[in-house]
């Protein structure tokens, strides 16, 4: 299998690999890179490295949008033996750093139904903490072009973090959007989510490209389309939890339907009983 970069932007690049149709971004500066997620395995960051040196020599600096396992698990094998810096969110950062086996463990048991293969190199594959925490707000100077790293709010997981190339008007928004198929809320807040994206579309403007975690990249016209979604599940999540409605039943009303959206309902309901 042979992957590799599209330019989306002024020397910004998105390759989509095709297990999962995971994006990594590639912002190329004058003598430096930053590279936006690392993708699953060891071999699958080793071809992403291939298809990263076809447009830079430069070294890189990393990010990782948040904790799951095809955004960062490949973070090893592109640091290599170099003091490579990696930025993420502190909880992502924390979580990689204090309960790296946990966050392998579930990794692998996610994909066993369906990516035995993938799982059973996930189970095996070594897995490198962030180096550079970020609270709220870090500029990365790449090769005289600056990067914003925001964490704008929780909403796919605790510790989603966006970088914003401003001077190419691209946002790469990790999986608080997603093109290829439905949010996913296994570990989201759908509370807090419709905010986070509403500051999300905060930087952006009527020509502005948004990377998503999966999928093909979108305008801003999407992203509004997917909060108007968002905030509709939220309030169908407070509705239902005042009117002492049945997660599974309400589940049945959701747009996204029943399979997607029964794990934010109980999530939802959780944090309005307080039991988050």
């Amino acid at each position: 299998m042979t992957i590799a970069f599209a330019e989306v932007a002024d020397r910004v690049y998105v390759l989509r690999h095709p297990l999962l149709d995971v994006n990594v971004t590639l912002v190329v500066g004058d003598g430096a890179a930053l590279l936006v997620d690392t993708l699953s395995t060891a071999a699958q960051a080793a071809e992403l490295a291939v298809a990263a040196r076809q447009l830079t020599t430069a070294p890189w600096t990393i990010v990782n949008t948040h904790h799951h396992f095809d955004h960062c698990f490949g973070n090893a094998t592109l640091a290599g033996d170099l003091p490579v810096a990696i930025y993420a969110h502190e909880e992502t950062a924390r979580l990689l750093a204090d309960d790296a086996p946990g966050v392998r463990r579930r990794a692998y048991e996610e994909m066993l139904p369906t990516e035995r293969a993938l799982a059973a190199e996930l189970a095996g594959t070594a897995i490198l903490a962030p180096t550079h925490p970020v609270h709220l707000l870090s500029t990365v100077d790449v090769g005289g072009r600056r990067v914003d790293l925001h964490h704008l709010g929780r909403g796919h997981t605790a510790g989603d973090l966006v970088a914003h190339v401003p001077d190419a008007d691209v946002v790469v928004a990790g999986d608080l959007v997603e093109q290829s198929g439905p949010p996913a809320f296994e570990e989201s807040y759908p509370l807090e989510w419709p905010e986070t994206l509403t500051a999300l579309l905060r930087l952006t403007g009527k020509d502005t490209l948004v990377v998503p975690g999966h999928g093909a990249p979108v305008g801003v016209d999407f992203v509004h389309e997917q909060h108007t979604g968002l905030t509709a599940l939220a309030w169908l999540i407070r509705d239902g939890h005042a009117d002492g409605a049945a997660a599974a039943a309400l589940a049945m009303r959701s747009a996204y339907g029943p399979a997607v959206a029964l794990p934010a309902i109980e999530r939802g309901y959780a944090e309005l009983s307080n039991r988050t």
